[in-house]
């Protein structure tokens, strides 16, 4: 059995352990020019990534990665995860369940690519007042 390369194992280990009080620590992981992309943003450099994290984060009542399988090859990875999200805003702030996962590209052993895939509908819409009702009440239609 292939070990995973030090950069995939830097960003499992910092992803299973991320908190307001860690974000520092995704300078060890992402290069100074990382293209990150998820349903909601795409943007370029750490700097702008750091800030994106820390206004994330301020709205976060919890966030917890558990990473399930990462299939590695070469300089690219796909990482399957598990997040679950307390957030101030939605689901009255109960647990959001939420599997997805990221695909991962690797420049001088640290991540220049993350892209994001996740059903951003069973992230944020479902879990807002009025809209989640509409898109339940569609959901509910469409499974029948």
């Amino acid at each position: 059995m292939k070990t995973q390369s030090l950069w995939l194992k830097n960003f499992i280990d910092i992803y299973s352990e991320l908190g307001t009080d860690t974000l520092a620590d995704l300078e060890r992981v992402y290069h100074p020019e990382v293209e990150f992309t998820d349903p909601m943003h795409s943007l370029r450099g750490f700097d702008r990534l750091l800030t994106y994290f820390e206004d994330l984060y301020q709205q976060i009542i919890s966030c917890d990665f558990v990473i399930e399988h990462a299939i590695e090859s070469g300089t690219e990875a796909a990482v399957y995860w598990t997040m679950t999200l307390r957030h101030k805003q939605l689901n009255a702030g109960q647990p959001i369940r939420l599997e997805g996962h990221s695909h991962l590209r690797a420049s001088e052993d640290r991540v220049i690519y993350h892209r994001d895939y996740f059903d951003l509908g069973a992230m944020l819409y479902e879990h807002l007042p009025l809209l989640g009702r509409v898109i339940r009440a569609i959901k509910n239609r469409a499974a029948k």
